[in-house]
């Protein structure tokens, strides 16, 4: 009896040994688990949403090159979500209603005017790693009298006439021969000859209209043979006689029959389209609408050449100054957050993809850019002297409105050269004050 009493103790006691190692070993287990769960809900990542806003529309070369870019930076940074936003043909509208409601994009296109009209609500970049290597032809256009710069410049514009090759050769055109506007019209002559558009414009992009009258008034505004420097502009003073040629130049089109009959209810990726598949034969815009054209026509043959010159003594010229640019607004939530995308955006395998997007010369010096089929003209005309735009230039912030409408009006017939000229006249005597 007290044996079989004994072995029973031992059983017991064995029984209540492994209940216990158990039980610690549950408990263990469940701390554990318990101690993860909690790092897991206590250190969760916190998710910034920024906005950024260009100029450019859904669909374009550039809108979905800027897409790809900003996907692969959200999927490589947890924290940080880009929204892109793309523009339209009222950005600029847009951009100065948000900044009269100071409610604007935590990053934005500056579209050329970084620093005459955005600055004040821009912060300054010149700190950030990449601003030591901007390109020099457009580092004087971006950086103020203070040294401040305040964007990421994505690419360079270096423009000027952009041509179908194939259309010009059919037509026994040598653009290398034209020198002025009458060897312009010319020209346009016997394109018309051949029974092709000699001029796009895409006018319900009302810019596209604009852009024509940017392209051709430093030939008549900024000249070495009669010494315009185009200072007068500067300090108030609208010549109405020259405007009245500049826009002489639009009606020409239009008299001649040397622009698309459909030029008010067309866009821009019309004009694209046009050149791309050898539809037109000249077009006014940045070297972007090569790389556009070539989305609709991959193997066209294009260039460009300088603007031409309109007094005797003067040589062609090309356009320059700031293109696609991303600042950042001095108010944002998350400025270092930004930063990042910026520098992301500075890298040079992400620039060099963009850069040639456009097919532009990248803005910093350790990106390049394909410049692909340009590549020839840009060798050509290396050495052709260079204006900016002329509205960034010369004439007072709001401007642009009155070229794009005042260029409708004469396009449509509503609106005369000397019509336009004292609209012209009107609003830079109101803006420069």
């Amino acid at each position: 009896m007290k044996k079989s009493l004994l072995w029973i103790v031992v059983l017991v006691l064995s029984m209540l040994v492994v209940v216990a190692f158990s039980l610690a070993g549950y408990k263990t287990t469940a701390a554990a688990e318990t101690t993860t769960a909690k790092t897991t809900t206590e250190t969760p990542v916190e998710q910034v949403n920024l906005t950024y806003m260009i100029n450019y529309g859904a669909g374009e070369a550039i809108t979905n090159a800027t897409q790809v870019a900003v996907d692969a930076f959200n999927a490589a940074n947890a924290d940080i979500v880009v929204e892109l936003i793309s523009g339209s043909a009222d950005y600029e509208s847009l951009m100065k209603a948000r900044m009269a409601a100071n409610e604007l994009p935590d990053m934005w296109a500056t579209h050329g005017w970084s620093i005459a009209r955005y600055s004040e609500y821009l912060t300054p970049l010149e700190d950030q790693s990449w601003a030591d290597s901007l390109i020099t032809v457009l580092k004087s256009v971006i950086t103020d009298k203070d040294g401040h710069v305040y964007v990421l410049p994505i690419d360079v514009d270096i423009a000027g006439v952009a041509y179908n090759k194939d259309v010009v050769a059919k037509a026994g055109v040598d653009v290398t021969t034209i020198k002025n506007w009458d060897d312009m019209f010319a020209a346009m002559e016997k394109i018309k000859a051949i029974g092709v558009t000699p001029v796009h414009m895409g006018g319900k992009d009302s810019w596209t209209i604009g852009n024509f009258l940017d392209w051709a008034a430093p030939s008549v505004y900024i000249t070495d043979a009669n010494n315009y420097s185009g200072d007068d502009l500067k300090a108030g003073i609208f010549d109405t006689a020259k405007w009245e040629i500049v826009a002489g130049f639009m009606k020409a089109l239009k008299d001649k029959g040397y622009v698309n009959v459909d030029v008010l209810t067309s866009t821009f990726g019309g004009s694209a389209q046009a050149l791309g598949e050898g539809a037109v034969a000249f077009e006014f815009y940045g070297n972007y609408v090569v790389a556009e054209a070539l989305t609709y026509a991959p193997d066209a043959n294009l260039g460009f050449f300088p603007i031409p010159a309109y007094y005797a003594g003067d040589e062609p010229s090309l356009i320059s100054g700031e293109h696609n640019t991303i600042g950042i607004w001095k108010d944002t939530k998350y400025p270092e957050q930004c930063k990042r995308f910026l520098a992301y955006l500075a890298q040079p395998e992400v620039m060099s993809a963009l850069a040639t997007s456009t097919g532009m010369a990248a803005g910093l010096t350790t990106a390049t850019s394909d410049t692909g089929i340009l590549t020839a003209s840009y060798k050509l005309w290396s050495d052709a002297e260079a204006f900016g735009y002329f509205d960034r230039e010369f004439l007072p912030s709001g401007m642009w409105d009155t070229m794009c409408s005042t260029g409708a009006g004469i396009l449509s017939g509503d609106m005369t050269v000397k019509d336009a000229a004292k609209i012209m006249l009107r609003d830079f005597t109101q803006l420069y004050k």
